[in-house]
């Protein structure tokens, strides 16, 4: 059976069929990319991306930042593409037409057919996408950060990842997930991203989507499910380790507070930009691969403080013209706790709003950095316990991320042979 992606085309697949030797490319143009452009590389190749099957020319990156479209009219928000500096072609003798094979950390990733190569002004890049030019805007740092030339063409991976433990437990590509939710008897899906370790806040933001998306299935025979899917990309100090978001989500379904029938943990590789309402859609596309039928968007998604109204990313969802996007948005406020209900509410929902007890993430963080339990009302004991072993097991102590940690921590994936 055909898998379809977004857009209504085949999922893309871009891996080899058999293992590609160095031996076998070592005569093709070489050239070293950037751990963003290699996790881009991995998500083009597994379908993550599709309809994309290779990094944007200047023509498709044209149409994406001034239309948020494709060429052929693909609802498409964020260029995807591959950056280099210009001695870096000049030192390879690298020019339109050629066929270059694409490596990290000195290890063979994919080859790319280059059909373009091209200049693009990345402050009119970030304007279009990110909506401003201002350097403390993280996406626009990113996007300044980048080399002066970039090339455009498809790319087929040559190299399978191997991801490290506890990542390989939780790596599961577009068509692998498909065959698990298909196992699952799942007939709708909803997404939750994220980027931290779950608070009650964030388990009750799943629970409610899970009923929304539910809607008037029977509920005995559990025809839904919450498809947890973490971003994993480059962290700063002060973040949850990438090993603490897995295993913190995980623990909710291991200490029961989610079944395993409705409730499943994985992650997608993807640089956060922080484009606040074009990244939901972006979110969207992605999940909507992954098989996905619902995505939840709550206040402030993927944007940053100061650039954004907190329901921009409820409100794109408006403009996008029917039948553009093949996956349904579930639009939240927010969850707190109310001390004269003595529960979990939502907003809207109770009268006591005055008395209403916010979950900062701000005070969480320290609790969780001292080592201070927090109440049961803003996190679960499974969970903390899970984040300060991770802490010690691959935080060096610390269940966020620090320079040792940034500088020594184990990889999430090498590219070694077998």
């Amino acid at each position: 059976m055909t898998l379809l992606g977004h857009g209504g085309v085949p999922l893309v697949d871009r891996t080899t069929s058999t293992h590609t030797t160095e031996r076998q490319i070592s005569h093709l143009k070489k050239i070293e990319i950037t751990g963003r452009v290699a996790r881009e590389c991995i998500s083009i190749a597994y379908g993550f991306f599709s309809p994309l099957d290779g990094f944007m020319t200047k023509e498709t990156v044209d149409t994406v930042c001034t239309k948020m479209e494709l060429p052929d009219g693909t609802l498409w928000p964020i260029p995807i593409v591959l950056d280099v500096e210009a001695d870096q072609l000049t030192a390879g003798g690298i020019t339109e037409g050629d066929t270059v094979y694409l490596t990290h950390q000195e290890r063979p990733l994919a080859v790319l057919e280059v059909s373009d190569v091209f200049q693009y002004d990345t402050s009119d890049m970030a304007a279009a996408v990110l909506g401003t030019r201002e350097e403390r805007h993280p996406g626009v740092r990113m996007l300044q950060a980048m080399g002066d030339t970039f090339l455009g063409g498809t790319i087929t991976l040559v190299t399978e990842p191997q991801f490290q433990s506890p990542f390989d437990r939780f790596w599961c590509p577009p068509r692998q997930l498909r065959q698990a939710i298909t196992e699952k008897g799942w007939q709708r899906v909803v997404a939750h991203q994220t980027r931290n370790v779950p608070h009650k806040g964030h388990e009750w933001l799943m629970k409610g989507a899970w009923f929304a998306a539910n809607g008037d299935l029977p509920v005995e025979e559990l025809h839904t499910g919450v498809l947890v899917n973490c971003i994993i990309g480059p962290k700063k100090v002060g973040d949850y380790i990438d090993e603490a978001i897995l295993l913190g989500h995980q623990e909710l379904q291991d200490a029961g507070y989610f079944r395993t029938e409705v409730h499943l943990v994985s992650f997608a590789l993807w640089d956060m930009r922080y484009a606040g309402p074009r990244e939901a859609l972006l979110h969207a596309i992605i999940r909507t691969n992954l098989g996905c039928t619902h995505h939840m968007f709550g206040r402030d998604h993927a944007g940053v403080s100061g650039f954004y109204d907190p329901y921009d990313a409820h409100r794109i969802f408006e403009r996008i013209p029917d039948g553009a996007l093949g996956i349904k948005p579930i639009r939240v406020l927010e969850w707190w706790y109310c001390p004269v209900c003595g529960e979990m509410t939502y907003s809207g929902l109770c009268a006591h709003t005055d008395q209403k007890e916010s979950i900062s993430g701000t005070r969480l963080r320290q609790m969780i950095q001292d080592r201070t339990e927090p109440s049961a009302t803003l996190m679960r004991p499974e969970v903390f316990t899970r984040t300060l072993a991770c802490a010690d097991r691959y935080g060096f102590g610390s269940p966020f991320c620090t320079d040792r940690y940034l500088a020594d921590r184990d990889p999430v994936f090498t590219l070694e042979e077998g």
